[in-house]
């Protein structure tokens, strides 16, 4: 659970960014809002709003506590409400008077909330279904997302992918679901998802969708989605179902205990074609991996952070390319250990969340992968980060753009960059100005000793890598295209790193 509290007015409405993150992305928060006085309330009084009405939509639920003797009550129904079914951010709004008055404390042992119901068992006949679309699959594919991680269903995930030889494709907040060293993982599906996922799911016959919710950055063209499969969707929350995009076997219910029920039903397959097709994609579509680049390269600062780090570290992100090369190219052996902002997608979180989880985690090694542009949006955050001593590391991919905006305007706009070039701040001074020790990267040969240096220290550390300017995230697939139709990266040789494939 996160809580947050804020004053009134500016204090509440600065919240609301942050609680939409957590809407979209079903991550469990209790924000705690000041009011006017109850009997200011409606007269415009000073730094009055009306926050339960501004948050309505992003939240699963909110309240106005009007009786002291009440607030009890609405703390127990909020955090219950918020970890429970589908999590979410719950709001409090609390007038001054509310706050200052004195009641009886009793605290509640069990929340009162006869409508909220809960489907977690999955319905045995829909389960029985799905095993049986999976049992005569000839290639099917699993895409997991951020509900396995929610439900903590990674050994019933690996033991279904296990059992039957099933390709596992992650969201973008599906990532660390399943191992990402795993000769069954495709990696990341979608608009910057590898090329040999997106072949996966448009030649698939099955598709079995684990807790996600079919956005657009995943599907591409919905009419073009997975056209020639059938469609099997679990998911506590009924209303993702068939949302999007059209569900032949629907399940309603918690994972972990789905996958449960649906693993006791499926008979050992190996799917050998299907495999072979997949590692010939693999090979003949690998992620660019810029080894014939003397520039330096996002791709460069990954390798060498997934050295340094051996998959261990929890990674953080801000909103734009570096997000993506993140997503892409860290390797990751540990369980939900990467964090970012998927669906409002809002540029500088990677600061304050990889803060967070510092403090969550304290004996975690939590790497902040930036952009300059996504970084600039909450920089004020470093006097946080030294305030409170918290040992946060920062990896800024600096190329003096606005970096995903510029290569839409590059590759559909005639390198038309309006609005895109940067002028940032000296990183390195803006650091030592707070007291953080920091370094600046212009070369491929710096990167693994910066690195170490990073690591080394006790506090925070913060390295400014100075990217090629114009580098690009491939593959793309492009706006109104399938998911078959994604933009490779343009160049004569592409070189695979050695995969080191696990179970």
């Amino acid at each position: 659970m996160g809580v947050c509290l804020a004053t009134s007015g500016p204090g509440a409405t600065n919240l609301v960014t942050g609680i939409a993150n957590a809407y979209l992305d079903s991550v469990p928060m209790v924000a705690l809002t000041g009011q006017v006085q109850t009997w200011f309330i409606g007269k415009d009084a000073f730094q009055e709003i009306d926050i339960t009405g501004i948050t309505l939509p992003i939240t699963k639920h909110n309240s106005l506590v009007l009786d002291v003797n009440d607030l009890a009550e609405a703390i127990k129904e909020a955090f219950y409400i918020a970890r429970t079914g589908r999590p979410g951010p719950v709001l409090i709004d609390i007038p001054q008077d509310v706050l200052t008055n004195i009641c009886e404390y009793h605290y509640p042992a069990h929340a009162d909330l006869p409508g909220y119901r809960l489907p977690l068992q999955g319905h045995p006949a829909q389960i029985r279904k799905a095993a049986k679309m999976i049992n005569e699959a000839r290639n099917p594919v699993i895409v997991a997302g951020r509900g396995v991680i929610i439900s903590g269903a990674f050994q019933e995930l690996k033991q279904l992918a296990e059992s039957s030889q099933i390709p596992v494709v992650n969201t973008l907040l599906g990532i660390t679901a399943f191992p990402t060293n795993h000769v069954l993982s495709l990696g990341m599906g979608g608009m910057h998802g590898t090329a040999y996922a997106n072949k996966a799911i448009d030649a698939c016959d099955v598709l079995i969708a684990i807790g996600m919710r079919m956005d657009d950055r995943l599907t591409g063209q919905v009419s073009g989605f997975a056209p020639n499969a059938k469609i099997i969707h679990v998911d506590l929350d009924p209303a993702e179902i068939g949302k999007n995009v059209r569900v032949d076997v629907p399940i309603v219910g918690d994972i972990k205990k789905v996958l449960s029920a649906l693993n006791k039903l499926i008979s050992a397959s190996q799917h050998v074609e299907w495999i072979n097709d997949i590692e010939q994609w693999r090979t003949k579509y690998p992620l660019y991996r810029a080894t014939d680049c003397e520039q330096l390269m996002p791709q460069h600062i990954m390798k060498h952070l997934n050295e340094a780090t051996h998959g261990d570290a929890l990674l953080v992100t801000g909103v734009g390319q570096h997000q993506m090369w993140a997503a892409q190219y860290y390797e990751s052996n540990t369980v939900n250990s990467f964090i970012s902002s998927g669906g409002l997608g809002t540029m500088g979180f990677g600061l304050p969340a990889a803060m967070g989880a510092k403090v969550g985690m304290p004996d975690k090694t939590v790497w902040c992968i930036d952009g300059d542009g996504s970084f600039q949006m909450t920089l004020h955050e470093l006097a946080t980060l030294v305030q409170d001593n918290i040992a946060v590391k920062i990896a800024i991919f600096n190329n003096g753009y606005l970096g995903m905006v510029r290569q839409w305007q590059e590759l559909f706009f005639k390198r038309n960059y309006v609005g895109t070039p940067l002028t940032c701040p000296d990183f390195v001074k803006l650091a030592e100005a707070y007291c953080i020790p920091a370094l600046r990267v212009t070369t491929q040969e710096e990167v693994p000793g910066a690195i170490k240096q990073a690591m080394d220290h006790d506090g925070p550390f913060l390295i400014d890598f100075m990217v090629e300017p114009e580098a690009n995230v491939f593959p793309m697939v492009p706006p109104g295209a399938a998911l078959a139709q994604f933009m490779d990266q343009p160049k004569k040789e592409v070189t695979a790193w050695p995969r080191q494939n696990t179970l």
